[in-house]
């Protein structure tokens, strides 16, 4: 079954040029301000959108998105109104793939059942659940894929050959390759090391590879873009929009600081020389 992600990936690939993929949490600053900036990026230059669904627990984010998901939590977001969210989105948007990235926690609370097919029919075309390794795969990832939904697994600077095929085997869409030892937001990738990381991964996989983590401005994204089919931007786009916050809430500032710094890093994705061999 083909999904948007692969279907995106592959009318990038004949443009030659990487995936700008951007996250933005469900539901923060509020509701509709959420809606809004989910409307808004595909003409700000996202080609995918991961959207992040608000946990008590992010053990594997930074500071940024950790605040970010209490923002959300404290006005009122839920694991239904996160599917809403989608579902609103998809009424005006049939074409960009969104994805759902977070914990297993919610969904579990959710029900496994209920949520694929409630994510399905909201219009989600993939999930990066980062606590849910290979060995549980049939937990939630076969179900998952068994539904139609691409599942997106992470490989880091750790994953060395011997734990890379597992990683891989029931991996769909893409990979994701986190390009810092760390939480989101902690520090710059180098761009050598992450060209050689990026050539072992597809030395073993032909799904594309998406580069995140640290990747916070064009420069950084151009760098990113010219040896890896994606680049993923999220504690940046989470920071400009908390600056933005006037006593927590959203001001006429919030939208253009998102769409703007999104737009900024689109032009530097779209200006890098590709270099990787297809």
């Amino acid at each position: 079954m083909t999904t948007r992600i692969d279907t995106r990936f592959a009318a990038l690939r004949h443009d030659g040029r990487a995936a700008l993929v951007t996250f933005v949490m469900a539901g923060d600053p509020d509701p509709a301000t959420s809606l809004a900036i989910l409307r808004a990026l595909p003409a700000a230059g996202a080609d995918i959108i991961e959207i992040g669904m608000p946990f008590t627990d992010p053990m594997a984010d930074g500071p940024a998105i950790q605040a970010s998901g209490l923002r959300a939590l404290r006005a009122g977001q839920t694991m239904r109104r996160t599917l809403s969210l989608v579902a609103d989105f998809r009424a005006g948007d049939a074409t960009t793939p969104l994805i759902l990235m977070g914990y297993y926690n919610p969904i579990y609370v959710y029900g496994v059942d209920a949520f694929l097919r409630d994510a399905g029919e909201a219009g989600v075309d993939g999930l990066i659940v980062v606590d849910l390794p290979p060995e549980e795969d049939e937990e939630l990832c076969l179900p998952a894929l068994k539904a139609g939904l691409n599942f997106i697994r992470l490989a880091t600077p750790t994953t060395d050959d011997r734990r890379l095929p597992a990683v891989l085997a029931n991996t769909s869409g893409f990979v994701y390759y986190v390009s810092i030892a760390g939480v989101t937001g902690a520090a710059a990738p180098d761009s050598r090391e992450v060209g050689a990381a990026v050539a072992r991964i597809k030395a073993h996989t032909h799904l594309p590879v998406a580069v995140g983590f640290g990747v916070r401005d064009a420069a950084s994204a151009a760098g990113i873009a010219g040896i890896a089919d994606g680049v993923v931007v999220g504690s940046a786009i989470v920071e400009a929009l908390r600056g933005s916050l006037v006593d927590g809430k959203a001001s006429a500032a919030t939208l253009p600081a998102v769409t703007g710094l999104v737009g900024d890093i689109a032009r530097g994705v779209r200006s890098a020389a590709r270099s990787l061999v297809r």
